[in-house]
């Protein structure tokens, strides 16, 4: 090297650094900031860092399968099945492009689904055939006030005549007979026959009870001149003598105010092996916003949902039978706010924890207890702290199962409420005077929180946000470990990625946890900038699967009645302390009554392990499950699936 060449270098040396200390001088920040994010991705990716905290990592989708992911449930070919129907998206609506995908973890592969209808907030739950029941979703879209044109709302129709039901076509056209006013009717609408009521002493007949039937009705023209103040009776155009005499409308105020989403009454079944939807007859109400639960004998029990008009289905729930395909009413009413947390007892009963998903009046059915459906009877469970903070809580059946007991955790006021609570409240349905007590607390008021059960017995909380749908940038980018055993709450590692409104998780075959969704309301601090929904998964691996090999499970029976043993194998069978029956997610809105962990008694010989399934059904609803073995270090194994008939 010549001296020249030797003080050329120097030279560019010096002259870099005088530009990197320029630069530095102005961007200070910028320049720790970067330092600061990379030691971050250092400290969190070193093992021993991982084996206490976990691991996230984000996937994003090819943009051809992208979608506003709304709902999501593991299906027992270990497939994952996303659905958006319009994905909150009214251009979505309007063009009828309604999306689902099928996620295979595994594989890493993306198939589009057909999708045969807006599903954008459905109910959904999984079958004893392994198929998943999808029952609801959206008819309308909400209209803000100033964006409706045509003065509507709730039109009752009554029938007086006790001998025949009347049905009156979409297009039926009602007049006020003071208002003078014609709204006109969206949908057919069927009007039972009137009630004869006899004196039950004498039998005399007293008087008919009319059937009514209820419907939306627009103006038949826009502008606020044909809005209305107070109520009317409405004749029925197009109907002649008895007809006409017998049957008319009653409404309230009809205005051009808020109109609020509206539901359908179809339902189909997800067949996970052929992968496709598959229509079955459809509710006896419209739904959108409904929870489907498993009751012990194998039916589906489908509660609340505002209805065809946008009105709360008022307390009309109904039972799917899985043999016929059809569905019936319960022999009583029980109003609920709409996505209502609700679990199947190990005697048969519904326990409804308080939480719920929106709306519904704030002083009806929001109250947490136990709800015996065959003979309607509801015993409150006291000791709720926050009840005023239960809408967009979560609630988990703390694992195992057996032990019943449940968590809620979080939740804010009703509707667009600031509020929002910090607290997690436990309560043991086991003893004979079941009351709430707080459990540690979430640190912040926590609105929307996930919250999966693990293969250890423990429950993985992560995201939600402190205000309504993520509202002044006040997304929680915190996850924690819950040990129902010792009552700690531990801090892990934080999500790469907020979660509130229309946000999930559920735990795959592998023993990680995967969050989808995200729809805040603003993308910025200062609530100016429209938010933007959250496309991109998040998988969370927590720590037990940074702790050394995992032990094996194979073999064993794929199916396995409850009450019959089935003998697997592990070549770490003598290390196996845990033998876990986990049912799989179906998750949307907080709500994940699914998922539960059954603690299997079992035996181990040489490399063999022998499992026993409990005997209740109420404990175990047919279904496919997945099978854990764990480990002295707490480590799972992978998944093996069995179903219970």
């Amino acid at each position: 090297m010549t001296e020249r060449a030797g003080r050329l270098r120097v030279r560019r040396f010096a002259i870099g650094t005088a530009v990197v200390l320029a630069v530095a001088g102005m961007n200070g920040p910028w320049l720790y900031r970067v330092g600061s994010e990379k030691y971050h991705e250092y400290r969190i990716d070193r093992p021993g860092y991982k084996a206490e905290n976990g691991r996230w990592e984000v996937v994003e989708f090819p943009d051809e399968y992208r979608q506003n992911t709304i709902h999501a449930a593991l299906l027992h070919t270990g497939k994952v099945l996303l659905v958006a129907g319009s994905g909150n998206d009214q251009d979505n609506f309007d063009a009828k492009k309604f999306d689902t995908r099928l996620w295979d973890p595994v594989e890493g592969t993306v198939k589009k689904v057909p999708t045969p209808n807006d599903l954008f907030c459905t109910g959904h739950t999984q079958l004893g055939n392994g198929n998943l029941l999808i029952a609801g979703g959206t008819k309308r879209y909400e209209k803000l006030q100033g964006d409706v044109r045509k003065a509507g709302g709730l039109m009752i129709v009554y029938n007086e005549n006790p001998d025949k039901p009347i049905t009156l076509p979409a297009g039926t056209r009602f007049t006020g007979k003071e208002n003078g006013r014609t709204f006109v009717s969206k949908d057919p609408v069927l009007v039972p026959r009137a009630k004869k009521v006899f004196d039950e002493a004498t039998g005399r007949f007293l008087r008919n009870d009319p059937g009514f039937g209820r419907i939306y009705v627009e103006a038949a023209r826009e502008g606020a001149r044909y809005e209305t103040g107070t109520q009317d009776n409405y004749r029925v155009h197009g109907l002649t003598g008895p007809d006409a005499r017998n049957t008319y409308g009653i409404a309230q105020k009809l205005a051009l105010d808020k109109k609020d989403f509206q539901g359908i009454r179809d339902a189909y079944e997800f067949d996970p092996v052929a992968e496709r939807y598959v229509k079955v007859d459809p509710m006896k109400e419209a739904r959108w916003y409904p929870t489907l639960t498993t009751l012990g004998d194998g039916r589906i029990l489908s509660v609340s949902g505002l209805d065809d008009i946008g009105q709360l289905v008022p307390g009309k729930n109904e039972v799917f039978d899985p043999a016929t395909k059809k569905w019936s009413y319960t022999a009583k009413e029980r109003q609920f706010p709409t996505y209502p947390a609700l679990f199947l007892m190990q005697d048969g009963k519904i326990f409804y924890s308080g939480a719920n998903a929106g709306y519904g009046p704030d002083d009806v059915g929001r109250e947490p207890g136990v709800w015996d459906v065959r003979t309607d009877t509801f015993t409150v469970v006291p000791g709720m702290s926050d009840p005023n903070m239960l809408e967009t809580a979560n609630s988990v059946l703390l694992p195992p199962a057996q032990d019943e007991t449940y968590m809620v955790i979080g939740g804010g006021g009703v509707g667009e409420s600031a509020l929002a609570s910090s607290r997690t409240r436990i309560v043991d349905l086991s003893v004979s005077r079941p009351r709430f007590v707080d459990g540690p607390s979430l640190g912040k008021g926590t609105r929307y929180p996930q919250a999966s059960l693990l293969p250890d017995d423990s429950v993985l909380i992560a995201g939600g946000s402190e205000d309504y749908r993520g509202r002044g940038d006040s997304d929680i980018l915190e996850a924690r470990l819950y040990d129902p055993s010792t009552g700690e709450l531990d801090r892990v590692a934080d999500p790469l990625l907020g979660r509130n409104y229309h946000s999930g998780s559920l735990l795959l075959p592998d023993g990680r946890v995967l969050f989808f969704g995200s729809d805040s309301l603003f993308g910025d601090a200062a609530n100016t900038r429209p938010g933007e929904f959250e496309q991109r998964i998040e998988i969370y691996t927590p720590p037990y699967l940074h702790r050394g090999p995992r032990p094996s499970l194979d073999g064993g029976p794929r199916t396995l009645a409850r009450g019959e043993s089935g003998t697997f194998t592990s070549r770490q069978a003598a290390s196996v302390r845990k033998m876990r029956l986990i049912r799989p997610s179906a998750s949307t809105h907080v709500t994940d009554v699914d998922q539960r962990s059954v603690a299997l008694d079992f035996t181990v010989t040489g490399d063999e392990v022998t499992v026993t399934v409990p005997r209740n059904r109420n404990l175990v609803p047919s279904g496919w499950y997945m099978v854990f073995a764990v480990d002295d270090a707490g480590v799972p194994s992978a998944a093996r699936w069995v179903r219970v008939p």
